[in-house]
């Protein structure tokens, strides 16, 4: 199992990564070697799909692979036309010729997904014969349904080995939901299974790899790596397969009862000498599965490393305050591309705390980041000097606050057209959510880091990041001090907002949950502050919409995940 990190529309690139790999599975003399769904032209294309000039070129990049490929079996995930329409497709390449094309029966069509805007589904259910061995292949979605193509294909095609090619983007703890379905998926249809994810960012998702061969007992054999490429080689005992069976009349009851209708189809694959036999058996192996601040803390890396990688920029630029959120973003930005490619601006005005100055340097120190110091008072005097015409007589507000912000935001995207880096913003979810944040402001950059990281659990990376290696990085003032926007003298974040515990599960079972401002306060949460919070929520919409993308770690994530409409006279 090749499990790769394409990069979406990079045909050429993909073709090449894909062919790297086959040459791995030449050398270890692999009898059948997987990639991901749509592992060709990357996951997901959106709209490149409706343009018909890019189906056609996969086609082109597919005909290449085709041709490279004597002597070995292949499962690849492309784009595939008949003409009158697209499907998400597995290409089925044996000994340098495609002998057949699967096309995914279920698209998911929920959440981050929009399959049934691209995609015809497929009807048919193919089990390939070779030789003894019979395998059934299909696509992601398709094995989550317990009546899904699988089981047409282990009960009635009596495949042995069940073979599903995938592009499953993460989210926190996903990865033992999904482990816990294939395992029974493999005991239920006492069969072996063979799960090759995809690996890798993707705009706001990233992909974990955690590839999986399942024996049939429901037992994990091989587990890839998480958040990494991986070549997982495995062999598979198809007798044991075969033999459990014969214990199980179950399935021969069950077979009575249901009848093979025209979805299955058999394809008998040319028997060719099997790449494996005399070779020494391979001893699979199965990585650890991270625990949940590890995971989620490599869903970040991988995904802010493989967004500035993939677009084409060698380097970043963030504002450092003194803050946990921005020393966080400075760690992730340090571990995902490289410390020497960080650069960190200090801005400060009357209102910064001597300690917060003394932090963000320790940081960036610690790191080994570039970093330097841009003071801004003189410029936020001089912006009050020119409003002070039109601001006479008006009370000091959230506005002068704002200006502030907004003169770091212009500081940061000027150093970004200088010096062509990308600028992260540091904005947690909590934030983004109720709208503690500053448009133009806090909240410009090309890339949000920490956009689905609710404050709480910012909290608990920083303490894995300390934890992690000898020496603490993030100084410790920066977590235990009560955080500030220091945009007005004495200010902290719970003179606005509710302590974050109780923020963050309000906002978890709002936003996640779809609960209502009642069913939330029967949670043993104040009534006001539920309601408080929720019309916080509904109200910064329009703010989330002009949002930089960010990656997606919680089940729910604002933007392609959650949609809801900015005008709406409906609240709680």
């Amino acid at each position: 199992m090749a499990q790769i990190n394409p990069t979406v529309g990079d045909l050429t690139g993909n073709a090449d990564l894909i062919l790297e790999y086959l040459q791995r599975a030449s050398a270890v003399n692999a009898d059948i070697t997987l990639f991901p769904e749509l592992a060709l032209p990357g996951y997901p294309p959106e709209d490149l799909l409706l343009k018909p000039h890019f189906a056609r070129a996969n086609r082109r990049a597919l005909e290449r692979i085709i041709a490279a490929s004597k002597k070995q079996f292949i499962i690849l995930g492309f784009v595939d036309t008949d003409g009158s329409d697209i499907y998400n497709g597995a290409a089925v390449i044996v000994d340098g010729q495609l002998i057949d094309v699967y096309h995914k029966t279920y698209l998911p069509n929920y959440g981050v997904f929009d399959e049934e805007r691209y995609f015809q589904a497929g009807r048919k259910y193919p089990v390939y014969v070779w030789g003894e061995a019979r395998l059934g292949v299909n696509i992601c979605e398709d094995i989550w349904y317990p009546g899904g193509p699988d089981k047409m294909q282990s009960l009635m095609g009596d495949a042995h080995l069940i073979i599903n090619i995938s592009a499953s983007p993460y989210h926190a703890n996903k990865t033992y939901d999904r482990e816990r379905m294939l395992c029974t998926r493999a005991e239920d249809n006492a069969a072996a299974l063979a799960y090759c994810n995809l690996v890798g960012g993707q705009d706001e998702l990233v992909f974990d790899g955690n590839s999986l061969i399942i024996n049939e007992g429901g037992h994990i054999i091989a587990r890839g790596k998480a958040f990494e490429e991986d070549f997982i080689v495995a062999d598979i005992n198809l007798e044991r397969v075969f033999a459990e069976r014969l214990h199980d009349p179950r399935r021969r009851r069950e077979k009575i009862r249901l009848t093979a209708d025209e979805s299955l189809y058999l394809v008998v694959v040319k028997e060719t000498e099997r790449n494996s036999l005399g070779t020494t058996p391979i001893t699979p192996f199965a990585y650890q599965r991270l625990d949940e601040a590890a995971e989620v803390y490599a869903a970040l890396v991988l995904g802010v490393g493989d967004y500035i990688r993939k677009n084409a920029f060698d380097k970043v630029y963030l504002g450092l305050s003194g803050g946990v959120d921005s020393a966080l973003t400075a760690v992730i930005a340090a571990d995902a591309i490289g410390a020497e490619n960080v650069y960190a601006v200090f801005m400060p005005t009357n209102y910064s705390a001597s300690e917060s100055a003394r932090d963000a340097e320790l940081l960036a120190k610690n790191l080994g980041i570039h970093y330097q110091v841009i003071a801004i008072q003189e410029a936020f005097e001089d912006y009050l000097k020119m409003f002070a015409p039109l601001f006479q007589d008006l009370p000091v507000d959230v506005t002068e606050e704002n200006l502030q912000a907004r003169i770091r935001g212009n500081i940061l995207m000027a150093l970004s057209n200088k010096f062509r880096g990308l600028v992260l913003s540091t904005g947690n979810k909590s934030e983004m959510s109720v709208g503690y944040s500053t448009l133009y402001g806090d909240m410009v950059g090309g890339f949000a880091v920490l956009k689905d990281v609710p404050k709480t659990l910012v909290y608990r990376l920083c303490q894995y990041v300390n934890q992690r290696d000898d020496k603490p990085v993030i100084p410790e003032y920066i977590i235990t001090r009560p955080p500030s926007a220091e945009l007005r003298p004495d200010q902290k974040d719970q003179d606005t907002l509710p302590p974050y515990v109780v923020l963050d599960a309000i906002i978890e079972a709002y936003v996640e949950d779809d609960m209502s401002a009642e069913a939330i306060a029967q949670m043993g949460f104040a009534g006001e502050t539920v309601r408080w919070v929720i019309n916080r929520i509904d109200a910064a919409e329009y703010k989330r919409r002009q949002s930089p993308p960010g990656i997606k770690i919680t089940p729910r994530a604002f933007g392609r995940d959650r949609r809801m409409p900015i005008t709406s006279k409906f609240h709680h």
